[in-house]
């Protein structure tokens, strides 16, 4: 069998045509849904639930399941010197307060689902690691192993645990003190009880999967789990069923919840492995759906586009992990569901959000980002989003992390300064964008996507549309912004909008003398020119969030004017000159 009769055909056929893309109407739990969600955590401190969470607990595991992925080496050689990190925030490890935490919510994910384990792994022996966690280990139990309460027992946590415990056993079962053993099985085997009965509480998406993946494993390592692998495995399917879309995007429609939901599925099919079984069908068809939408959200330079609080993770981070996975397939082209269209031509590369937002349940931090898109010409970016909202550094103030979901840090249109889709104080979505249409075509000219949001006609009357036409030599992309009136309002003066598209920090920009068009220098000496029609041009600042979250400064082209009560179109090009 040659390389290409092993590569996975992607279902990507090319719809050309009209396709109307919904979103339910859901914008997060009702006042009922919150306060039962409210009581149902009071009850967990009831004698009643700490009875159901009693029971044997195992004496040992029956294997040691491999963890596929390394770790990060930099939180690794860290935590070897007693400091925990992530996304710039440090804390000593020996002073960690974590029955009255004071480190962000990220940083509590971080430390509760033990992914630390996986960095120290990474960076040293186990004679080295296991005293460093045992100790945090110890810690951690002394506080969260009898108190039943988020953070520490949300169920995709304890999902996320089990993973790393049965994968790192070795790190935090080496120890000759019985009773810190016995403390360590009892925790998991009380976790897994709990995991069991609130599981299908946390969101759909990676959240659903990390829990179940987490009772399955137990299922398949702790002694007379037979029973709760059969249950596991059957909530696994139906999880994966509301948590992946048929073109096999997570809902939530983030590029770092897609890689989140792989690594989970591989991780768990190591478990089965550790057993000497075959992992069900169910897992090994999710893993291989999940990786030609991811591939068609990453770029030239093979590294993630900034979609959904998403950032630029690294091209040799994902290779290594789709590798791992063992797919091989091609970029999904059109993911119809998920929401992502993609047009490619040589070099040239385009990504459009050709969806409504996911709903607030699939996605917390969701960004209000419909129609925008970024551009890339092989290795280099040239219109990207600002992104990194999910993955933002702690060292960046909260207005601005808040302010990276705006419609503003997307290069897409922006109408009266408003978003497109509302970001509210509480950090959910509220009203805007619940419909988009959509035509795509395909000639030997050119690929031209066709649509259109309502995310404006509430509030100020107008749709949205968007033409974006890639030719076939890569050189030309064309395309156009319009506001056409619609729905009942009708406001009697004009509207301002400003249409942006933000910069690779790599690109040298300067304006034209005729204040229409601007140069734009990229590394490898590649040139290419903006130009637009309809409205002003002006070079702003602007910033982008790298892959390791960190904020760069960079620039803005912005085309600026007022719309009339009768709608407006501005026409823009970019156009490869060498």
């Amino acid at each position: 069998m040659n390389d290409d009769d092993a590569i996975q055909p992607a279902p990507d056929g090319i719809d050309q045509g009209k396709r109307l893309i919904r979103v339910g109407g859901d914008n997060g739990l009702s006042l009922a849904e919150r306060i039962a969600e409210r009581l149902q955590r009071l009850a967990w401190r009831t004698p009643f639930h700490r009875l159901a969470l009693s029971g044997r607990h195992p004496l040992k595991l029956i294997a040691v399941a491999d963890d596929p992925f390394p770790g990060d080496v930099a939180r690794g050689q860290a935590l070897m010197k007693g400091m925990l990190t992530f996304r710039g925030e440090r804390r000593v490890v020996d002073t960690l307060d974590l029955a009255h935490p004071d480190f962000s919510a990220p940083f509590a994910d971080h430390l509760h689902g033990f992914d630390w384990l996986r960095d120290l792994s990474t960076v040293a022996t186990r004679a080295q690691a296991a005293p460093v966690a045992e100790g945090l280990m110890r810690q951690w139990l002394a506080a969260h192993a009898d108190t039943v309460a988020d953070p520490a027992w949300r169920a995709d946590l304890i999902g996320r645990r089990i993973l790393e415990w049965i994968a790192h056993a070795p790190l935090i079962l080496s120890s000759t003190d019985l009773v810190y053993r016995s403390s360590v099985l009892h925790a998991l085997a009380r976790g897994v009880r709990h995991a069991e009965r609130t599981a299908d509480r946390v969101p759909a998406g990676p959240a659903r999967i990390a829990a179940w993946s987490g009772v399955v494993a137990a299922g398949l390592m702790i002694p007379g789990g037979e029973a709760r692998r059969t249950m596991g495995e059957a909530a696994l399917a139906r999880a994966l069923a509301a948590s992946i879309t048929s073109d096999g995007g997570t809902i939530g429609r983030s590029p770092l919840g897609q890689l989140d939901a792989l690594m989970l599925l591989v991780a768990l099919r190591e478990v089965y492995a550790a057993r000497r079984l075959e992992a069900p069908a169910m897992v090994s068809d999710a893993i291989t759906g999940l990786v030609a939408p991811l591939l068609g959200v990453c770029h030239g330079d093979r590294a993630l586009a900034s979609w959904q609080g998403s950032g630029p993770i690294a091209g040799d981070r994902i290779d290594t992990i789709i590798a791992i996975a063992g797919v091989r397939t091609r970029p999904l082209r059109q993911a119809r569901e998920w929401g992502y269209q993609r047009l490619s031509a040589r070099s040239t590369l385009l990504i459009l959000d050709a969806a409504p937002p996911p709903v607030a349940r699939t996605l917390a931090d969701a960004c209000a980002s419909t129609l925008a898109f970024e551009l890339s010409d092989g290795a280099e970016r040239i219109v990207v989003n600002c992104g990194g909202g999910r993955i933002a550094s702690a060292t960046l103030p909260a207005p601005l992390i808040q302010g990276l979901r705006s419609t503003a840090a997307h290069s897409t249109l922006v109408l009266a300064d408003s978003n497109s889709t509302a970001v509210l104080a509480d950090g959910a979505l509220g009203r805007g964008v619940t419909e988009v249409e959509l035509v795509r075509g395909e000639s030997d000219d050119a690929s031209r996507i066709d649509a259109s949001h309502d995310g404006y006609v509430r509030r100020f009357g107008f749709t949205h549309r968007r033409t974006v036409a890639l030719g076939s030599d890569g050189r030309d992309v064309r395309g156009e912004d319009l506001l056409v009136p619609a729905g009942r309002k009708r406001g009697a003066g004009d509207t301002a909008f400003a249409i942006r598209f933000h910069l690779a920090p790599h690109v040298d920009s300067a304006m034209t003398a005729d204040g229409q068009a601007a140069l734009l220098r990229l590394p490898g000496n590649l040139l290419w020119q903006f130009r637009c029609r309809g409205a002003g041009l002006a070079l702003e600042e602007s910033l982008w969030v790298d892959g390791d979250g960190r904020a760069h400064p960079t620039q803005q082209l912005v085309v600026t004017g007022n719309a009339p009560p009768g709608g407006m179109s501005v026409s823009w090009w970019f156009h490869r000159s060498k």
